[in-house]
């Protein structure tokens, strides 16, 4: 395990592994997170395309989002997205999905910005 969690960057130690195995094994606490998710990726989804954005297909817990230069203004607001600088994604920033509340701070920001 010393080995396992020194290469991967989000490691995690003894305590925050029992605590997420916890978390799993209560179904319905489980299975409401991932309805909230969803709901809020979708909608995050349309929110996005309103604003022109392209994307590609998310069934995961982020959207992978097209719109660069919108890194470093977001950045400023503290708005963190990641974003890679590698030649074949550079145009493409990770969005992870929040709560419903933080994703409309997000948007809120997006559609000032975007009508400068």
């Amino acid at each position: 395990n010393d080995v396992k969690y020194s290469f991967n960057s989000y490691t995690m130690n003894q305590t925050s592994l029992v605590c997420g195995v916890e978390a799993v094994k209560d179904r319905a606490h489980f299975e409401e997170t991932v309805h909230k998710i969803i709901e809020t990726r979708e909608w995050a989804k349309e929110e996005l395309a309103k604003l022109g954005f392209e994307f590609l297909d998310s069934k995961a817990n982020f959207i992978f989002a097209k719109h660069p230069e919108l890194f470093e203004a977001m950045k400023k607001e503290n708005i963190y997205v990641r974003f890679w600088g590698s030649r074949r994604i550079e145009q493409y920033m990770r969005i992870t999905i929040g709560t419903k509340e933080e994703m409309e701070t997000m948007f809120s920001f997006l559609k000032r910005y975007m009508n400068k």
